[in-house]
């Protein structure tokens, strides 16, 4: 799997957004994030921001880690 988590900072991450309000927005969904899952935020590869993580298993035996919530300041929209 591509996604993993790094060592990329978060906060460098999202100081780096260009528009203002996107940016306030993904500050406020970091904390919102941070506080319902008592977990520290971690890069997903290049452009998620994750919290905390589980492991999970298909039937057909392909396997990997995710993390519980997160999500994305995508250009077009803040996704998660």
């Amino acid at each position: 799997m591509k996604t993993r988590p790094g060592d990329a900072s978060v906060a460098d991450f999202l100081a780096d957004i260009g528009n203002e309000r996107r940016r306030r927005d993904a500050l406020a969904v970091r904390e919102l994030m941070k506080g319902v899952t008592g977990e520290e935020p971690v890069m997903w590869g290049d452009s998620i921001v994750g919290f905390g993580s589980y492991h999970y298993r298909y039937a057909s035996g392909r396997e990997g880690d995710w993390p519980l919530p997160g999500f994305s300041p995508r250009k077009r929209a803040l996704t998660s």
